[in-house]
């Protein structure tokens, strides 16, 4: 029952923790004192070791540990056309911490830029990648929407909604094009939306504004599976519903109950990677929406919120339990999110994370 395709049984959400090098030479570039090649330089290195590391804790996938990012998601926008960047009046507010006050609107027509870096940030990683498979990661496009909503969609560009979610969608269909053309094979999409609609305190928020919360799943459904036609059969997509992941705490709670149904019953994603490390993921009831056949569900089990390790017998006992509602064929196994989703990174240490990721192969090679 092992897998030599993504995904795999072992498998990893994306981020790693910064090393001491890659803070220090970004923060001597951001004061002037550091040149962009040097940068460049600093995080060659760490990201070749990044690789190495993920090889030798047993991953057959690798990531570039997102180092060259600041967030999981405004770098990935910022270089869309149409998106800019700005200085928010506050953070997003996380359980008792505020991230930077950064934002993101939209000041003119959505399009994918065919210069966009992380293209070339893509194919660093193929090259230092060796025999594992390399995997990007880059924001879904609901997150486009969701936090700002149409007060941060400029309305002289964007009368009309419909319009502005046909050219996400067409983004994000070029964008999957273009990292497939740059040798690309397995692609993550990285979604904190699908989470806040489970959440009862943020499907209130959004009634507040004036919405829907089951018609932007609909619209978020839709807008996902029109970026993914006509995708390569040997392109693996996955989407990763993420609760919050900010300095190890969190935003969103709620069992995935209220969006299973649209989500894994119609979204033609071909890997679900759902947080599952605490009681505040609910149950594993809606997995029975899961559909049967090639598509993959990875349960993130354990957690890179904290660095204590899991019991692996008790791993092994939430798997089984999952398997009462999705074949354990179509189960793999990761960490819950990305060890530093921002910059700052998550409350453990860079021994505690390798121990999580080679629990997590561990792990899966018991099980399957």
């Amino acid at each position: 029952m092992q897998r030599n395709t993504a995904p795999f049984r072992a498998d990893t959400v994306g981020s790693f923790l910064r090393p001491a090098a890659i803070k220090q030479a970004r923060e001597q570039f951001a004061a002037g004192a550091l040149s962009a090649d040097r940068l460049r330089e600093v995080e060659d290195n760490a990201i070749r070791d990044v690789v190495a590391q993920q090889r030798a804790n047993g991953l057959q996938v690798v990531t570039d540990g997102e180092f060259r990012r600041a967030w999981w998601h405004f770098d990935f926008f910022g270089d869309l056309h149409g998106v800019e960047l700005f200085e928010a009046d506050q953070g997003i507010q996380f359980n008792g911490v505020q991230t930077k006050a950064h934002g993101v609107k939209v000041t003119g027509k959505v399009a994918f830029n065919p210069q966009h870096p992380m293209l070339e940030h893509f194919r660093f990683l193929q090259s230092v990648a060796g025999d594992a498979v390399a995997k990007m990661t880059i924001p879904s496009p609901s997150v486009l929407h969701f936090r700002g909503g149409r007060k941060v969609i400029d309305a002289t560009v964007y009368p009309d909604l419909e319009v502005y979610f046909a050219d996400l969608a067409q983004t994000y269909k070029e964008a999957i094009a273009a990292f497939y053309a740059a040798g690309c094979r397995y692609l993550q999409l990285d979604d904190t939306v699908w989470a806040y609609l489970c959440s009862a305190e943020q499907q209130q928020q959004i009634r507040e504004r004036g919405e829907d919360p089951q018609a932007l799943a609909r619209i978020y459904a839709e807008v996902l599976n029109k970026a993914l036609e006509g995708k390569p059969a040997d392109l693996t997509v996955g989407l990763h519903v993420c609760r919050g992941n900010f300095r190890s705490t969190w935003i969103s709670e709620g069992g995935y109950e209220p969006v299973a149904e649209i989500l894994f019953g119609t979204v033609n994603i071909d890997a679900f990677f759902l947080e599952y490390d605490n009681e505040r993921s609910g149950g594993f009831e809606p997995l029975r929406f899961i559909r049967p056949g090639h598509q993959q569900v990875v349960l993130g089990l354990i957690t890179t919120k904290t660095g204590e390790p899991e019991d692996p017998a008790q791993v092994k006992a939430r798997l089984q339990e999952a398997a009462q509602y999705v074949s354990l064929d179509q189960i793999c196994l990761s960490p819950q999110c990305g060890f530093a989703s921002t910059e700052e990174g998550n409350s453990l240490s860079e021994a505690q994370q390798w121990q999580k990721i080679r629990l997590v192969v561990d792990i899966a090679a018991q099980v399957w």
